[in-house]
């Protein structure tokens, strides 16, 4: 058995997230594809790991620690692989800061676009309206903030890159137009070249997969 298992469904923004720290951190899990649609979340087993409910979570077999909440569990594997934690405290604090401002309009307006489009839910038009205008200004102001840096913290990519990015991914099932933010585009492009980077169609499994 691996270390970890990762515990998710692969149209989840917030799996993405995690699945993309352990792949950019090469450590091996096992994945465990939990149907959201089937009500599996909710399930007393899957309760009994996660008492909200939700994707992703994060078993670690060694130490016998089970998380939920994906900015949790990045900061966690931060800690626990060495990588993308930032050169200090502080840059690790700030990172926080990013993960916290992230999961506000940026998400919800994003997120819920994207459901919109999919057709996973239906909102009345005002507030699919109102959805929309929150993740384009958000995105701006991401653009603003991204001026004359490469990364969000420090001189490297850190978890708070990793976070916000696994929100931004989704602009275009969104069907959100990132021509207006030039520096957003610049440093999604930044994400996507390290090394084992790969994408929300391609990051995780649509099944439960046994780590090599």
């Amino acid at each position: 058995m691996a270390r970890y298992t990762l515990h998710g469904m692969w149209p989840s923004g917030p799996t993405y997230k995690v699945g993309l720290m352990l792949r950019l951190t090469n450590t091996p899990h096992d994945y465990e594809h939990v149907d959201l649609r089937a009500g599996a979340h909710k399930a007393d087993a899957f309760l009994a790991k996660n008492r909200y409910g939700q994707v992703p979570v994060l078993d670690d077999h060694e130490k016998d620690i089970c998380l939920s909440q994906s900015s949790v569990i990045l900061d966690y594997l931060a800690d626990e692989t060495g990588q993308f934690g930032g050169k200090d405290r502080s840059e690790r604090l700030r990172a926080r800061e990013w993960q916290f401002w992230g999961a506000g309009p940026l998400t919800t307006g994003i997120y819920r676009t994207r459901a919109v489009k999919l057709g996973f839910f239906k909102f009345p038009e005002e507030v699919q309206a109102a959805n929309l205008q929150s993740a384009l200004g958000a995105l701006k102001e991401l653009d603003g903030l991204l001026a004359g840096r490469s990364w969000l913290v420090g001189g490297g990519a850190t978890i708070a890159d990793l976070d916000i990015y696994g929100i931004t991914a989704y602009t275009g099932q969104a069907q959100i137009d990132l021509q207006g933010v030039g520096n957003v585009r610049k440093w999604m492009g930044r994400v996507e070249d390290l090394a084992g980077f790969k994408g929300p169609q391609d990051c995780l499994p649509q099944a439960s997969v046994k780590a090599p």
